[in-house]
């Protein structure tokens, strides 16, 4: 009786019932827990363990990192219990975000396609070298870039695009403001990029014919559109097969100011949204990662979205 009563005061808590629902699939480091659920690894590993304390859970090391698995399966009352959590795990409203974020962990890790540029970006500054810059990093980075073509959306007065034209064979960058796209195209001519073509539209519907560009990118520009999932769909229409979308935007926040101070019509985006939308579009090979996390209030977050056009 012990056992079971114990178990039903763990199971009463629905963070409890998420992280049980996640492991009842496949083993999760503390960090891959934190990077599906977006909880602190406190929070985690205080909710791990109490779920350890009823053997409904089972943990071990491997070097700095501490992985998770549901125990074997109980037997008698505890078995129907751990059967009617996983069933009311299914109900919360974040059981659809999880199993996307679930598949995506899984799928990073099969591919060992972690990405470490937080930990590079941390190590940067940290001690001096000499010519040892993000300039001088950004220019080799430009040298590995094919001869490809680019549709920067939302692009603005063009930093990003003036950059990639200057090794890529065409760039056109989109935005809706006459006036931007008038001061970028003159800034271009008179660097003499030729191949940087402005063009005034919306990223809902851009002036581009389909499948006549290899990548496209949204650089913080998705969060201003109306509706973010036309504007997906839109980007799949241009881009050639074999073609890549790169989306850099906000995670989820709750800064309501952003949206006077800067005119943002979306308050950061959720990664199951993100996922949903460009499964929805066609997209294949998606990715979302955290790429950034500024220090300062409101402490933004930086996601990383990618996928491709296969057909």
């Amino acid at each position: 009786m012990a056992a079971t009563l114990k178990a039903l005061r763990a199971l009463s808590d629905a963070t409890r019932l998420r992280i049980l629902a996640l492991l009842s699939g496949d083993e999760l480091s503390v960090n891959e827990l934190q990077d599906i659920t977006r909880m602190g690894q406190s929070r985690i590993s205080t909710h791990l363990g109490l779920l350890q304390e009823t053997g409904l859970v089972t943990g071990r090391r491997e070097g700095k990192r501490s992985f998770y698995r549901l125990a074997t399966p109980p037997k008698g009352a505890v078995s129907e219990v751990l059967k009617l959590a996983l069933q009311a795990a299914a109900e919360l409203p974040e059981h659809a975000d999880d199993a996307l974020n679930l598949r995506r962990v899984i799928r990073r890790r099969q591919e060992q396609a972690e990405v470490f540029f937080n930990q590079v970006a941390g190590r940067f500054d940290r001690v001096y070298g000499p010519g040892r810059s993000w300039q001088a990093f950004g220019h080799l980075l430009l040298r590995i870039l094919p001869p490809i073509e680019v549709a920067d959306l939302g692009a603005g007065e063009g930093l990003l695009s003036e950059l990639l034209a200057r090794r890529c064979k065409r760039v056109i960058a989109v935005d809706n403001s006459a006036r931007i796209v008038a001061f970028g195209a003159k800034k271009a001519k008179k660097n003499g990029l030729k191949n940087l073509e402005f063009r005034l539209g919306d990223i809902q519907d851009p002036p581009l014919e389909p499948k006549s560009v290899d990548l496209v990118i949204l650089s913080q520009a998705l969060h201003h559109a109306e509706d973010p999932a036309r504007t997906l769909q839109a980007s799949y229409r241009i881009l050639r097969p074999g073609g890549r979308i790169m989306i850099l935007d906000l995670l989820k926040h709750a800064f309501e100011q952003a949206q006077t101070l800067y005119g943002d019509r979306w308050m950061g985006f959720a990664e199951g949204d993100l996922h949903r939308w460009l499964e929805a579009a066609g997209f294949k090979r998606i990715e979302i990662t955290l790429v950034a996390q500024e220090e300062e209030p409101p402490h933004f977050q930086t996601l990383l979205a990618t996928g491709e056009r296969t057909a």
